[in-house]
């Protein structure tokens, strides 16, 4: 497996999200997943999954120090006394002792950001979190974080995918050596069918989806595509056999825009 290095953390490039997998699904497809080789597990609170995470997380056999896995805090626990004990509470539906890597879901512009980053560094202090990042950050938004935590920041997570122009965001990133992991990398399913993507694909006999993927781990991005089909798990997985050309590169870098997201809620921060 391929990591993305950012400041002390070693982030495995390809990682399962489970945003929508519940029950008995989700609890199989951790499992599943770290069976055939992931070890990088994206989840969070909001997600009402974290207990099924875990239960896979130990079904699999997998050695705990092998796994990544990624939980979130969600925008309603970002003061400072809610925000230890919510971090408390992601460990104990997990059944973990330490969570690796620990984000602020969305921006939250009722708390102040310094008072919620002090209280997110206190959680890396106690041991409860490996490494800290946030998710859904605009450029401005990094600067202020960045300048506010005590502690260094890992990653921002956010919406990527060749749909969408994220430069100015993972240049922010790379300015504090922090990487990007991104979210919906199959923009949910739609590139399958992408004549260019295809096309490209056919010369290296993979798919619109293997090369998509591919794009995002040669910018040094780690991705968390979600599925809920077992074949797919592994598909996700065999993009280290084969590398882009730079021509490929620069075709799929152009067909992104800045209005392609997918995600995008009434409280999110105004975009970049």
């Amino acid at each position: 497996m391929n990591f993305v290095e950012a400041n002390g953390a070693k982030i495995p490039a390809i990682g399962l999200g489970t945003w929508e997998l519940r029950g008995r699904t989700c609890a199989r497809l951790v499992e599943q997943a770290l069976r055939l080789g992931y070890r990088h597990i994206d989840t969070a609170q909001v997600y009402e999954n974290e207990r099924e995470v875990g239960e896979g997380m130990r079904a699999s056999g997998v050695k705990r120090d092998e796994i990544f896995l990624t939980t979130k805090v969600w925008t309603t626990h970002f003061k400072p006394n809610d925000l230890e004990r919510s971090a408390k509470e992601s460990l104990a539906r997990l059944r973990l002792s330490e969570i690796d890597l620990l984000l602020l879901h969305w921006p939250n512009p009722q708390v102040p950001l310094a008072e919620t980053l002090g209280a997110l560094a206190r959680v890396k202090q106690l041991g409860l979190a490996r490494h800290i990042g946030v998710s859904n950050f605009t450029v401005a938004l990094i600067e202020e974080a960045v300048a506010a935590c005590p502690e260094p920041l890992v990653c921002n997570q956010v919406e990527y995918h060749c749909y969408l122009d994220q430069t100015k965001v993972r240049e922010a990133c790379a300015r504090h050596g922090m990487a990007v992991v991104a979210y919906s990398p199959l923009v949910k399913g739609r590139i399958k069918n992408d004549r260019a993507l295809l096309r490209i694909g056919d010369r290296y006999r993979k798919t619109a989806a293997q090369v998509c993927l591919r794009w995002l781990v040669q910018q040094n991005v780690a991705a968390i595509p979600r599925t809920s089909k077992l074949e797919r798990l592994s598909e996700n997985l065999e993009i280290f056999d084969f590398e882009l050309s730079e021509d490929d590169m620069n075709q799929i870098s152009g067909m992104g825009s800045a209005n392609s997201r997918l995600t995008d809620y009434g409280f999110a921060p105004k975009w970049d």
